[in-house]
């Protein structure tokens, strides 16, 4: 397709993944044994906001040890991106933007023609990009409401890019089990073509304690956040939990290495959704979300799966986080 520019664009470009989907993922999690739901379910406006007040933690290593990196080597960073032509930069999971200001920044007008923000969170999403029109008048913004773990659907290509840059930071593909991780970024190698990029965030494995403490924060916003798919379900499905009577539960498991995050029931009792009623026994947990850690090794084990080889990386001082470029593999 061919997207307009500014404002139009926007309400173009919109492909809100509805609640008829929402209510099927949620019956067929709740059936499933262990009971799940997926954690791109925690992200409406209220979710994005809980999770930008997530990064912000002292417990919360990742975005603060991410940002350093760029920091540091951005110019590095949008150099390697941009050295054969300018490139358009397509995020998934577009979020709040805070990262992408940095290489945005560093790209600048000469090396970056396009930013192709992607996110099931669509109010959020709008707010994101008429900030960034608003910061880099050079740069076009076609924000895309649509939940990329489904496909991504992009604008037909600026003119003016020589490659396409996806740009996933944050971690995010931690979220993914293994073989979901390896369809993800086999569709990134699809929407870059020959000649792209993907700049990839990875949690790297480290101390459980610190593990620990990042999904377990003191003042309760992480409890929050993953409270948050429930009154999500109440809101927009009907459903009928009691908020209080789940609790917030993450752990970290060495074995597969991820942090698995869950809300248990603080009692036995029955939830109606969707016209079904599901019991709960006490103890029994509904589980929300995984979240992969990664050394370099499987990291760039998981790229070569998907058709990508890894060309560049760069890591902080601690060997906390690294930012991974890949091409497309020959």
């Amino acid at each position: 397709m061919t997207p307009l520019d500014g404002s139009r664009a926007s309400r173009a470009a919109r492909s809100p993944h509805g609640a008829t989907a929402f209510l099927q993922d949620a019956v067929a999690g709740l059936r499933s044994t262990p009971k799940r739901i997926s954690p791109k379910y925690f992200y409406d406006s209220e979710g994005s906001l809980l999770f930008d007040a997530i990064c912000e933690l002292p417990e919360y290593y990742v975005t603060r040890t991410e940002l350093s990196i760029l920091e540091a080597k951005a110019g590095e960073i949008a150099a390697s991106l941009a050295a054969g032509g300018p490139c358009r930069v397509v995020e998934p999971g577009a979020g709040s933007g805070t990262k992408t200001r940095l290489l945005l920044r560093a790209l600048g007008p000469k090396r970056c023609v396009a930013y192709v923000p992607v996110d099931i969170a669509g109010d959020h999403l709008e707010q994101t990009a008429a900030q960034l029109r608003d910061e880099n008048p050079w740069l076009r913004v076609v924000p895309i409401a649509a939940d990329f773990s489904e496909g991504l659907p992009l604008p037909e290509a600026d003119a003016r890019a020589a490659r396409t840059v996806v740009y996933f930071p944050g971690s995010t593909i931690g979220n993914f089990d293994p073989d979901e991780a390896r369809r993800l970024l086999a569709r990134f190698r699809e929407a870059i073509g020959p000649k792209g990029h993907v700049l990839l965030g990875v949690d790297l494995k480290k101390d459980p304690a610190k593990l620990h403490a990042a999904y377990n924060d003191s003042e309760g916003v992480t409890a929050a956040f993953n409270k948050n798919v429930l009154r999500r379900m109440n809101v927009e499905l009907g459903a009928d939990f009691d908020l209080d009577a789940f609790h917030h539960y993450a752990f970290y498991a060495p074995v597969p290495g991820r942090i698995e995050m869950h809300l248990v029931s603080a009692r036995r009792q029955v939830v109606h959704l969707g016209g079904h009623a599901f019991t709960f026994e006490d103890g029994e947990s509904i589980c929300t979300e995984h979240s992969h850690k990664y050394d370099l090794a499987t990291a760039e084990r998981l790229g070569r799966s998907a058709g990508l080889s890894l060309a560049d990386s760069w890591l902080d001082d601690g060997r906390r986080f690294a930012i991974l470029l890949f091409h497309a593999a020959a």
